[in-house]
């Protein structure tokens, strides 16, 4: 599940002094963009057919730039975050905190985000993936290299289904099995009745056979009651793992279902900060943690949200919000850092767009994600997507140091 881990050792990489010479950041801008989706993705209080991000590029004074992306899901609804709340903290409040100060000083620079903006996670993550790119194309070295270095180079990869039409979601799935692509299933629910969405589970259990893990993410779209009434048929259906089956702030009801559940619940909305993470722990609202950039507010600090999921007997999980192959990049450079990250990943955004924002996409191989090799996050940006997907009626521009 956790992938092959990297068995040979790079050669000390020398650094050319010219190019390291002045890692100051210069500029930093932010641009909303909106990218098309194969298909209806639905959630239970929203669907989505566009994609939002906000791209984050930095500019360093020896003339290396960076890009890093933040992820919403249709507005502030999954979180406090916007597409447009994240460009307007970026522009007016973290850009200057940051500004002529040294790219390579990530610690520090998480110090003077937290203290120019609190919470807005997506934002500084967005930021710190950015200079990490920058950080990483000065050095010749992959972002993971700049965490602490990769023990996996690929890790399994879910699929989710969300149309919530059973007969597509069954053929999409098979399609997905037959290519090789994904073998393990996540099935949205929480915008239907418990008893519709059950209906769609058994049609996808029936259709897929016994031997296809599924998991099923209920989006915070059921109460205690309904866990109670209905956890037992998802048993009987054998469902691998549950998400967040109540609201994230019913800890203790959540509490109580995981107690009584023969299926593990993942922890996702119900925990961002490391404080909040150690809560629900003790507290065994559940046993796996949904690890995300939009939680952590960066990559160093996802490193540490793991380690203290990891203290309190929580088994990780790397999630996602439909991010194009930058924010899954970002992702992946922290998660191929981890000792372990025993349920592999849902970062399957890439695919679920009709074209993506890089001209070398994330590479899938054989039902896993390919962490990408190349210098920063190993990715490079489709200008004329990024423009064509731009939204049009944004403030747009951005800050300098040099202003």
């Amino acid at each position: 599940m956790m992938g092959r881990a990297l068995i040979d050792i790079a050669e000390p990489v020398q650094v050319a002094p010219a190019l390291a010479k002045d890692t100051t950041i210069r500029s930093i801008r932010a641009t909303i963009v909106d990218a098309p989706t194969r298909r209806r993705h639905k959630l239970s209080n929203t669907e989505v057919t566009h994609q939002g991000y906000v791209l984050v590029r930095v500019l360093l004074d020896n003339g290396v730039s960076g890009i890093g992306e933040a992820s919403t899901l249709g507005g502030p609804r999954w979180a406090e975050e916007s597409v447009e709340s994240i460009q307007a903290a970026v522009m007016r409040y973290l850009a200057p905190a940051l500004l002529g100060q040294p790219a390579l000083a990530f610690e520090a620079n998480a110090v003077r985000m937290s203290k120019a903006a609190t919470r807005n996670f997506a934002a500084k993550a967005a930021i710190e993936s950015a200079l990490l790119d920058a950080a990483g194309k000065t050095l010749g070295l992959p972002a993971s290299a700049l965490l602490g270095g990769a023990v996996r180079e690929r890790m399994e990869v879910i699929w989710a289904l969300a149309s919530g039409d059973s007969a597509q979601e069954l053929e999409e799935a098979k399609e997905k099995l037959q290519r090789r692509e994904h073998r393990q299933f996540k099935i949205k629910f929480g915008f239907n009745r418990p008893q519709t969405d059950l209906k769609r589970l058994e049609t996808l259990r029936a259709g897929l056979g016994d031997d296809v893990r599924l998991i099923v993410d209920i989006n915070q779209g059921w109460s205690e009651a309904d866990c109670i009434r209905f956890m037992p048929a998802l048993a009987e259906l054998d469902v691998a793992l549950v998400e967040q089956p109540v609201p994230a702030l019913q800890l203790e009801a959540m509490a109580r279902v995981a107690a009584r559940s023969p299926i593990p619940l993942l922890v996702d909305e119900a925990a961002f900060t490391k404080e909040e993470i150690a809560r629900a722990g003790t507290m065994g609202c559940g046993s796996v943690y949904s690890l995300k950039l939009v939680k952590s507010g960066g990559l160093f600090e996802v490193k540490r949200a793991a380690a203290v999921a990891a203290a309190h007997g929580l088994e990780l999980y790397g999630g996602c919000l439909l991010e194009s192959s930058i924010g899954a990049a970002a992702h992946l450079a922290a998660f191929a850092t981890l000792p372990k990250l025993e349920w592999g990943t849902e970062h399957f955004g890439p695919r679920i767009l009709v074209e993506d924002l890089v001209v070398n996409p994330i590479e899938f191989d054989e039902f896993e994600i390919c962490v990408p090799d190349g210098p920063g996050l190993g990715v490079v940006i489709d200008e004329d997507k990024i423009r064509a997907f731009a939204r049009k009626d944004q403030a747009g521009g951005g800050a300098s140091a040099h202003n």
